[in-house]
């Protein structure tokens, strides 16, 4: 049992990364096109 709430925690903490990093670059991409609105 243990062995499966391991495996659960590990794919949660994948998944997390995941969306954590997809949101940050989301983030970061946005500030890109802001910067090249102003630039023109």
């Amino acid at each position: 049992m243990s062995n499966l709430l391991y495996t659960l925690a590990i794919i949660l903490i994948i998944f997390w990364a995941i969306g954590f990093f997809a949101y940050s670059l989301g983030g970061l991409i946005h500030i890109l096109l802001v910067m090249a609105d102003y630039a023109i």
